[in-house]
């Protein structure tokens, strides 16, 4: 029925438009009752979101069981279960983005589901960065990355009518978030050449060379990864 339900409004919001569709409309479309309707749609704009309770709940879980890992590498994970939500059904993600583009409302009930998925990142690390200079604050930096990292990705995909590598894709925008704020670097891209700025061997071509970077003790971390990456010719 949930189902049903969610295809009947979409047929009739491509159809009359958003705005002219309303739930008296859908249930009669779908052959059930108002009550049916908000049993599992608190409103007509969760019946556009139908599947971001369920990806919440798991993204939810699963930085709960991550307790031992490298916190900023989890957040990532967490982040590219809202993809594999999205790659599920590509037509209906695409239709949904079309939607919203369209919708100023449904814009903003938008922004108010990805602030959800960020407050879930954001309290993750806060509890793993307890006690830390700046703690709370490297938290909400880093949840903010993640998300703007994979929703670039992702608009990204959904512009292309999912035709591009989605996962390529967010890999390659969370490497970034990675390279600043956790343990190692982002992994170059094929396609970039391996050598340095002044034509010497990358470190592909000198595995066994050796970089020591010095440092101020109070620089931020963002900018020592700077540094490392522009000595190995990544940046």
């Amino acid at each position: 029925m949930r189902d049903a339900l969610v295809a009947a409004a979409f047929r009739l919001f491509l159809e009359r438009g958003y705005e002219q569709t309303t739930v008296d409309d859908i249930v009669t479309l779908a052959g059930v009752g108002r009550r049916s309707f908000f049993r599992y749609f608190p409103s007509k704009e969760d019946v556009v979101f139908p599947d971001h309770e369920r990806c919440l709940a798991d993204m939810t879980a699963f930085l709960a069981g991550g307790a031992e890992h490298e916190p900023v590498r989890r957040v990532c994970d967490a982040a590219r279960l809202v993809l594999r939500m999205y790659a599920e059904n590509p037509a209906f993600s695409v239709q949904r983005y079309r939607l919203t583009k369209r919708v100023p409302g449904l814009r903003a009930y938008e922004l108010s589901v990805v602030w959800r998925y960020e407050h879930a990142l954001a309290e993750y690390l806060r509890e793993r960065f307890t006690g830390r200079p700046d703690g709370t604050l490297r938290a909400d930096v880093i949840a903010a990355a993640v998300v703007a990292a994979h929703n670039n990705a992702l608009r990204s995909w959904l512009r292309s009518d999912c035709e591009d590598d989605a996962g390529a894709a967010v890999d390659h925008a969370l490497g970034y978030v990675q390279a600043t704020y956790g343990h190692g670097v982002a992994p170059t891209a094929p396609e970039e050449q391996k050598k340095r700025p002044d034509g010497r061997p990358g470190p592909s071509a000198r595995p066994d060379e050796v970089v020591v970077l010095v440092s101020r003790r109070d620089a931020p971390l963002w900018r020592v990864v700077q540094e490392l990456e522009s000595a190995l010719g990544r940046g």
